[in-house]
């Protein structure tokens, strides 16, 4: 055994002391993702998301983005909270909040990103000597589900997102480094004929098999989306109120799926089963506050009121939901208003047709 291959075994196992369920090496190619990503931009799917055109090069070609880049090592942290029966009984109960289950704990960039750090300082010590590297968690222009595929962690579902024989609910890190190990054999792709993610997308946005028209997701809409929300899609976003998880709960391979041993994701503020009606009484200081570290909080007060206002319309009437709407009427963001006035009309009417009955 040569010793980039010894270097490659150690720091495999280095990874997992770190708490990382997988790890993997290839080459800085994203293949055929390099086609797809030009083809989904010219589409529009990006949506506002202009930040996925920019920099297309680095994007595409990890050593553009980190010169003398020789291998990219990927790894895998896992952070499904609770057993799936929880998120089913959210999302059953339409005056709970359904949060996006990523983002109930602390926020996933900084752990990750230290953790590889440590890794990188542990490689550096083994050789006795400095090397490049550069560290990565949603931090740069990297494409990271097609190099995670290729270092062998998992293929690319129907949905777009990475899945695993062990499922899908998993963090990705990288290192770009100028050492170079040995490649993994990379993932092949399992979802056969199984279509349930695309049958089960609330909007449809999951248009064809591998294609996402992030205009029409959920996430995107609670998330990366500033303006108005479009108002056919409001009513069939139901309660979830930040991103949505629809598409992996449905995923067979995540019958395998294991809840995490990081205590950091471990849901905070009892968002987890958090009544739609409590969140949307939040002030502003207070809903700093209680996202503090959490992935919630880039989405500021107005979005998150935005949000829950279109859950709170999508709710069965109730007089309460309408008295605390109404007092929303007056709120300085007119994005706020336009769709506090959206929900009280949805209220509204839906109490007209109980009594028409």
């Amino acid at each position: 055994m040569d010793r980039w291959q010894r270097l490659a075994d150690q720091i495999k196992a280095w990874a997992r002391e770190l708490g990382f369920q997988d790890v993997g090496i290839a080459m800085p190619d994203v293949g055929e993702a390099a086609d797809h990503l030009r083809e989904w931009l010219a589409a529009g799917w990006h949506g506002e998301m202009g930040f996925m055109a920019r920099h297309l090069k680095l994007r595409t070609d990890p050593k553009a983005l980190v010169p003398g880049t020789v291998r990219v090592l990927s790894v895998r942290l896992d952070y499904l909270p609770e057993p799936h029966e929880a998120l089913h009984e959210t999302l059953a109960d339409p005056c709970r909040a359904y949060v996006a289950r990523y983002a109930l704990g602390r926020d996933y960039h900084k752990l990750i990103r230290k953790r590889l750090q440590r890794l990188a300082r542990r490689i550096e010590a083994a050789l006795g000597h400095p090397f490049r590297y550069r560290v990565f968690c949603d931090s740069a222009p990297v494409l990271e589900k097609p190099l995670a595929r290729a270092a062998g962690l998992g293929w690319q579902g129907k949905h777009t997102n990475l899945v695993s024989r062990t499922g899908s609910w998993f963090f990705l890190g990288e290192i770009c480094l100028d050492l170079p190990l040995p490649v993994d054999t990379p993932a092949r792709d399992h979802c056969g004929r199984c279509r349930a993610c695309l049958d089960v997308c609330p909007t449809g946005a999951i248009v064809a098999p591998y294609r996402l028209d992030a205009r029409r997701c959920i996430s995107y809409l609670t998330i990366e989306h500033h303006g108005p929300i479009p108002e056919a899609l409001r009513p069939l976003m139901g309660n979830r109120v930040f991103g949505c998880d629809d598409c992996q709960l449905v995923c067979p391979w995540n019958r395998f799926a294991r809840t995490t041993g990081e205590t950091d994701f471990l849901p905070r503020n009892g968002l987890d089963r958090a009544d739609l009606l409590t969140l949307f009484t939040w002030t502003e200081d207070e809903f700093l506050r209680r996202t503090e570290g959490s992935a919630i909080r880039r989405l500021g007060h107005e979005r998150w009121l935005r949000n829950l206002a279109v859950a709170l319309g999508n709710v069965p009437p109730d007089g309460a939901i309408v008295s605390a709407l109404e007092r929303h009427l007056s709120h300085p963001s007119a994005l706020v208003r336009e769709h506090v006035a959206w929900a009280l009309t949805r209220q509204r009417d839906q109490t007209r047709s109980r009594y028409a009955r």
